[in-house]
């Protein structure tokens, strides 16, 4: 019963990371944690971008609920891997599949199309407004 419990836990992590996401990213990101995250709408001149410390601190973040979870592994360190696993979902989603920081791989599917091209959307713009499709694993099925 325990395993269930614990899966459970990490689904739900990983789909409140997703709302969670969307929200910073629209409320904080393209607000007033913009000098950070505008690094990730101007042309990239190296590999890391000053927008990366964002992962860094959710990896913080992760890493710290598992070393408390870890003795008894109660709900944080579940949680913790919930959004350690939604890191990895990102990182391929993101950095490798829509950003190309390692060659891509190509596909014909239909969701992970629709996810690259609401991405180029939110790219439109290299300023903080207008702005639009802020999450990364949910989009509108029809796109401008």
């Amino acid at each position: 019963m325990d395993a269930v419990i614990n899966t459970g836990i990490i689904l739900v992590t990983v789909a409140g990371m997703e709302a969670f996401s969307w929200a910073i990213h629209k409320y904080l990101f393209h607000g007033p944690l913009w000098f950070i995250h505008k690094t990730h709408h101007r042309q990239k001149h190296g590999w890391f971008e000053f927008n990366d410390l964002f992962s860094l601190l959710f990896t913080g973040i992760a890493l710290w609920l598992m070393w408390l979870g870890h003795i008894t592994l109660d709900y944080r360190f579940w949680v913790g891997g919930g959004i350690s696993l939604y890191g990895i979902i990102y990182f391929i989603f993101h950095d490798w599949f829509i950003h190309n920081r390692f060659k891509s791989f190509k596909t014909t599917n239909a969701y992970l199309l629709r996810i690259r091209r609401a991405h180029k959307i939110h790219h439109k713009s290299t300023e903080k407004e207008p702005a639009e499709e802020f999450g990364l694993l949910v989009t509108r099925r029809k796109q401008i």
